[in-house]
């Protein structure tokens, strides 16, 4: 008879999702040690340098992210504030002039109307990038890594909303809130000249659809330097014609 796993192990936040595999696996992981560690990794991967990006849990009716304006690859378990589903702060650290994360209120964005369970925020460069290349909306297809990122097969089209940005993270809000109304399938939204927010119903899964945008989005501004559009199908990226003409 299998071992019933603790709430919480291996970053299990509300759905049962399959085994993600991670070191210590018959060890609970807590929320904080998870966003610390993913903290870490993001910053190897240039997504949350210079103070910018981070991630938010959100598992048993709490809510973990990190503070404001700090080192995100130095964080501390102690360092990470929990809130309840209301916002309100419940602990976190005690020190003059830390605040929660600005990204709060875009993180309960995900949790609220997507039932998220853990949000990334990334200031990765060919995602900002990749908000240059169209007005309203990302869009790519036939390339392999969009089977990463959920409701999704390689012949699908993935369409990602970019909204305009603003001088402050949490003005961004209503804006996030409108694009995902308008955007029911994607669990992503670009900001431009920025960076985008990921989700996914565990940290695995969002991490996991992380990895492929970021690919998408990378493969997206190479295609267009060697003038390739990844918003058309075929051998070259679309008939000589339809690269010519481009997508109406």
């Amino acid at each position: 008879m299998a071992r019933a796993r603790a709430p919480g192990a291996c970053g299990r936040i509300d759905a049962p999702q399959a085994p993600c595999y991670t070191r210590g696996m018959d060890e609970p992981s807590s929320p904080q040690q998870i966003l610390v560690e993913l903290c870490r990794q993001f910053y190897h991967l240039g997504w949350v340098t210079g103070t910018g990006g981070g991630i938010s849990l959100r598992e048993q009716g709490r809510v973990y992210l990190a503070p404001s304006g700090v080192q995100k690859e130095r964080l501390r378990e102690s360092d990470i504030y929990v809130l309840d589903e209301d916002a309100r702060v419940l602990s976190g650290p005690r020190e003059p002039g830390v605040k929660p994360s600005e990204c709060a209120p875009l993180f309960f964005n995900a949790f609220r109307m997507r039932q998220a369970g853990a949000v990334i925020h990334s200031h990765g460069l060919y995602a900002m990038l990749a908000t240059l290349l169209a007005e309203d909306v990302f869009e790519c297809t036939e390339l392999e890594m969009i089977k990463g990122i959920v409701g999704h097969g390689y012949y699908d089209k993935l369409v990602v909303p970019i909204i305009e940005n603003t001088a402050h993270e949490r003005d961004l809000g209503e804006r996030m809130a409108a694009a995902m109304d308008a955007h029911p399938r994607s669990t992503a939204v670009l900001v431009r000249r920025h960076g985008v927010y990921i989700w996914g119903r565990t940290w695995a899964e969002a991490k996991t659809q992380a990895e492929c945008y970021h690919y998408v989005f990378e493969a997206a501004v190479k295609m267009a330097q060697l003038g390739l559009d990844a918003r058309l199908p075929g051998r070259v990226g679309g008939s000589a014609a339809e690269r010519r003409r481009g997508v109406q």
